[in-house]
């Protein structure tokens, strides 16, 4: 009789194991459901500053109903100067496969080497927060099998950076996610070349603005549908008042291309 309850006792505890592990696997929701593809890509919204280095050290992303995060893929981790980040130019930080399911946030990890240059001088970015829990991003977003996902990430240099009372400077992120697939671009040139142009897009709730490059070109992200008008605002030493394009439309997943502005 004893032997037998013995035999028993560990059928039920086999059996215990068993439901325990496929709980953990079902709680997950992420095991059976195969893959997705996602992408995430970081861009700069304008700043007045020499050069505003950011550290990134990883991407995670956390799945609805779980305590702890997991890691995208393969980051590419390093130290990203944002202000070079525009005319249509961007890092991407990861696009790896992870597995499919629902999504409540992103987070990038930062390191220590976060600095801002000006004037020529450069200064220590204090980012204590975010270097102990990161910059995190609420997306809420079910991950579908086989399905890409791009997400530009679009930081705002003015907004993020503070000028301490000791005359340092700290970090306080503003960054806008925004999925390809649901939003559109504008994209174009200024001439002259050698002048930096702010170009500026406004439909009265959503407003993106952006530098022209060396080459003149610019790239505004993450854009409802509708549609927008478009400030061109030239550097100060060319004398010459903004242009405004009106009604320029603007479709979700589409990049619309405006003809060349010329100031002189």
């Amino acid at each position: 009789m004893m032997m037998k309850n013995l035999w028993k006792g560990l059928f039920l505890m086999t059996l215990t194991l068993v439901f325990v592990s496929c709980s953990k696997n079902d709680d997950a929701g992420n095991t059976d459901q195969g893959t997705a593809n996602l992408s995430v890509k970081l861009v700069d919204a304008p700043g007045d500053y020499d050069a505003v280095y950011i550290d990134v050290q990883d991407v995670m992303v956390k799945y609805n109903g779980e305590t702890d995060e997991v890691s995208i893929g393969e980051i590419n981790a390093g130290v990203y100067n944002l202000l070079e980040l525009t005319g249509g130019v961007s890092a991407v930080l990861v696009d790896d496969q992870l597995p499919a399911g629902s999504i409540s946030q992103i987070r990038l990890v930062l390191g220590s080497q976060n600095s801002v240059v000006v004037d020529g001088q450069s200064y220590p970015l204090d980012t204590p927060s975010a270097q102990q829990s990161g910059l995190k991003l609420q997306l809420h977003q079910d991950l579908e099998e086989d399905v890409y996902y791009e997400y530009v990430l679009d930081f705002d240099v003015d907004q993020s950076i503070v000028v301490q009372g000791n005359g340092g400077y700290s970090l306080h992120p503003s960054i806008q996610a925004s999925l390809v697939a649901n939003a559109g671009k504008i994209s174009g040139a200024v001439l002259p070349l050698g002048f930096q142009t702010l170009v500026t897009a406004d439909n009265g709730t959503t407003v993106v603005s952006a530098y022209t490059d060396a080459q003149g070109n610019y790239m505004l992200y993450g854009l409802p549908e509708g549609a927008y008008n478009l400030t061109f605002e030239a550097d100060a030493t060319l004398g010459v008042p903004p242009i405004t394009l009106s009604g320029v439309n603007v479709t979700a997943g589409v990049t619309t291309t405006v003809e060349t502005v010329t100031f002189l």
